[in-house]
């Protein structure tokens, strides 16, 4: 009789994978662009023309821009689900 030594590997914690999974990346990617576009756009609309800009105001738009960003990213028709 021969028996075959079975090789057990590790496996990657699930965490693990899913940080380095190239879909995450890529959201993080596009959350991070959006929200540069809405401070952007904040600025360019109402920053130049406000002499006292709040923080609550430039937070909201960023915000508004990382899900905007997020949303595109992983909406349904963005994965093929249309």
């Amino acid at each position: 009789m021969e028996f075959k030594k079975l090789e057990i590997e590790h496996e990657q914690g699930r965490l693990k994978r899913f940080i380095t999974s190239r879909r995450t990346k890529r959201t993080l990617a596009a959350i991070g662009i959006g929200a540069v576009v809405g401070f952007l756009y904040f600025f360019i609309t109402e920053g130049q023309h406000q002499e006292l800009i709040t923080t609550g105001q430039v937070l909201k738009s960023v915000a508004i821009g990382g899900f905007i960003g997020f949303f595109i990213t992983n909406s349904p028709c963005a994965r093929g689900r249309c």
